[in-house]
């Protein structure tokens, strides 16, 4: 599914195309698959592991510059950008963008329960968590849609900026 997705539209990959690469038939797609969507999803979260790319609890990383993790696991979606672009596009894959809001919504929701920190005092900390795992997510699919890309080290120092907020204020 992972190499479909690279040179292909996710509205062409059918699972005709999908049980034919993998060398299997229809129904061994659907005892495992309800749908390509979910596929994708599944082979990205391998994809994720297999590269390492992971990070600590979002708000336990108490630094000036981003994190060196954020920069090695936005290295995992510039390697697979065609992908990513792709799933996060006009025609893309709402599976595999739920998954990655869920996914960062875990981290910061642990970042903040153990940070112990007041920025977020009176609001529900699923609020927060949500809100931090939307920037995260959105500012990921405007990086992924820039032409020409910017950097790795770019879109972290962006997505941490947004996280860490306007610092001082003229």
């Amino acid at each position: 599914m992972l190499e479909l997705a690279r040179t292909r539209d996710l509205e062409d990959v059918t699972v005709a195309d999908i049980v034919e690469s993998a060398g299997v038939n229809r129904s061994s797609f659907y005892q495992h698959y309800s749908d390509k969507d979910t596929l994708l999803a599944d082979a990205i979260d391998a994809a994720l592991d297999e590269d390492g790319a992971t990070l600590p609890p979002i708000l336990t990383l108490v630094e000036v510059d981003p994190p060196s993790a954020l920069v090695a696991y936005l290295a995992h979606f510039e390697a697979n950008a065609g992908v990513y672009s792709r799933a996060f596009g006009e025609h893309g894959s709402p599976v595999v963008l739920a998954r990655l809001h869920e996914r960062v919504f875990g981290l910061a929701h642990e970042g903040i329960r153990c940070s112990r920190t007041t920025a977020f005092e009176g609001m529900p900390i699923e609020v927060a968590a949500a809100g931090i795992a939307g920037s995260v997510v959105a500012v990921l699919s405007a990086w992924l849609r820039l032409d020409p890309r910017p950097s790795v080290e770019t879109a972290a120092d962006w997505i941490w900026r947004v996280l860490t907020g306007p610092g001082e204020l003229a």
